[in-house]
């Protein structure tokens, strides 16, 4: 039986799907990689903006009432 259309006979139908190791040769076949966290300053940013909306809300809500 020969292999799947696109693998070669190494690859076969065994082997696990997914990225290989890194360009650098490091890091197992099957690490995931996460981008990282964002920093504390862009969070602090997003708390800010919540903020700011939460209070045109309540006080688009005491100005309309």
């Amino acid at each position: 039986m020969s292999a799947e259309p696109g693998r070669s006979e190494a690859e076969g139908a065994g082997a696990p799907a997914g990225p290989g190791p890194d360009a650098d040769g490091s890091g197992a076949p099957g690490d995931r990689r996460y981008e990282p966290a964002p920093g504390v300053g862009r969070l602090l940013i997003w708390i800010l903006l919540f903020v700011l909306a939460a209070v045109a809300v309540v006080l688009g809500g005491v100005y309309f009432t």
